[in-house]
């Protein structure tokens, strides 16, 4: 007899999409370089809010001539530079501005990592339910074996269809068990989000089908526009803005100082001594990182405009994918596969009365098998589609009152 064992019904604890999520944001690595990226910033802003450095200098002078040490001088003074322009406050507000950039990089690179954990569910989702179907194709492999062995038996049908028949409960029977390794796959890929291969959990693949129709395209992309995608631009622009202000800063020349006693054995006197650096041509010499900073600028403006034509693009494609979906998992489960169902059942009385042939049995059961694979097909589809309208609005979807299908 054939080998006909089925997987029994996981009894690892159930594990939801939330909970999926919260495991991943907690301890996926990709968020911990935030963390170093805010310390490199904290140090960044100690330093951008010093003073100038106050410097000690000293300068020995005819200590070895041919008078021997009779002339020396020696002049110790202190000196530093006076800043013009508010180079310190434009030094400060760009980490400012680095920070406000730095956490919409953070919640772009979370919105990255839940959209990816969705993605990786759903199709442990559809796994789960391929195992399922392919589980059912070989049961009805089986059960048409057992009607066909019994007929050849009879000797109501030629042995070739026995054969046949048992190729097809073989062919049955290896799907089966490689859907059962692409859900082993499918849950280790899920579980490496957060670092854990070794994760115990089961999902129902029944969630597969709870695809609903969501509302109009206009309200989604409003939406999308204030995802951190696009709003992170408007942090980038700052960050720009700051650069071109501190090198504007730097037109104005600081003026250096200094001031200092000076001893003479000559002299057997001291006096003070007093001087100040004033740099030339610095508007001149600032020109160039203005010009930089100006372009900076205006490629942000640039990258944001191309940003929201893709993000346009992007997310039509994913709001027609889903409603193409949701309307084809709603003709399948309440049309489609009911008719086929009962088409089966028919064709398999009348073969067992004599009434079809064989080939006309496995085409009505054929027909089913595909109708239900091309179900999970749209639903993953579909579903994969919502995930993607739900990153790119960083916001959950929106259905209207009356769901396509019921679980």
């Amino acid at each position: 007899m054939p080998n006909t064992a089925v997987a029994a019904a996981p009894t690892a604890p159930p594990l939801s999409l939330s909970e999926a999520m919260a495991r991943t944001l907690a301890r996926n690595p990709a968020l911990e370089v935030f963390g170093f990226r805010q310390q490199a910033l904290d140090g960044r802003a100690i330093t951008a809010n010093l003073r100038p450095a106050v410097s000690l200098d000293a300068e020995l002078e005819n200590f070895a001539g041919t008078d021997g040490t009779d002339n020396t001088e020696l002049t110790v003074a202190l000196s530093s530079v006076i800043e013009f322009g508010g180079k310190r406050e434009a030094r400060s507000a760009l980490v400012n501005s680095e920070r406000l950039l730095l956490d919409a990089d953070r919640q772009v690179a979370a919105l990255d990592l839940l959209g990816e954990v969705t993605r990786r569910y759903l199709q442990v989702l559809a796994a789960a339910e391929s195992v399922a179907l392919a589980g059912d194709a070989m049961r009805l492999a089986l059960d048409t074996l057992q009607v066909v062995r019994a007929r050849v038996t009879a000797g109501g049908a030629p042995m070739a269809e026995q054969r046949r028949a048992q190729a097809t409960y073989t062919g049955a029977e290896l799907r089966y068990r490689l859907s059962q390794q692409q859900l082993q796959v499918a849950e280790r890929s899920l579980a490496a989000m957060w670092g854990d291969l070794d994760a115990d959990f089961s999902i129902s693949g029944g969630q597969l089908y709870r695809i609903q129709t969501i509302g109009d395209f206009e309200d989604y992309f409003a939406r999308a526009l204030q995802n951190p995608l696009i709003t992170r631009f408007a942090s980038e622009a700052r960050v720009q803005q700051s650069q071109l202000r501190l090198a504007q800063s730097q037109t104005k020349a600081d003026v250096g100082w200094a001031l200092g006693v000076r001893g003479s054995n000559e002299t057997d006197s001291t006096s003070l001594v007093a001087g100040i650096q004033l740099p030339l041509f610095s508007g001149a010499r600032a020109q160039g990182e203005i010009q930089r900073a100006h372009a900076a600028l205006g490629e942000v403006t640039a990258r944001e405009e191309r940003a929201r034509l893709n993000l346009h693009t992007q997310l039509y494609r994913a709001f027609a994918t889903h409603k193409q979906a949701a309307l084809a998992v709603s003709q399948l489960r309440t049309e489609i596969i009911p008719t086929l169902s009962r088409a089966l059942e028919e064709t398999e009385a009348l073969y067992r009365a004599g009434g079809y042939r064989y080939q006309e049995w496995v085409a009505a059961r054929e027909e089913l098998l595909e109708a239900r694979w091309k179900l999970i097909e749209e639903a993953t589809r579909g579903l994969l589609a919502g995930a993607e309208l739900e990153q790119l609005t960083a916001a959950p979807l929106v259905f209207e009152a009356t769901p396509t299908s019921q679980e």
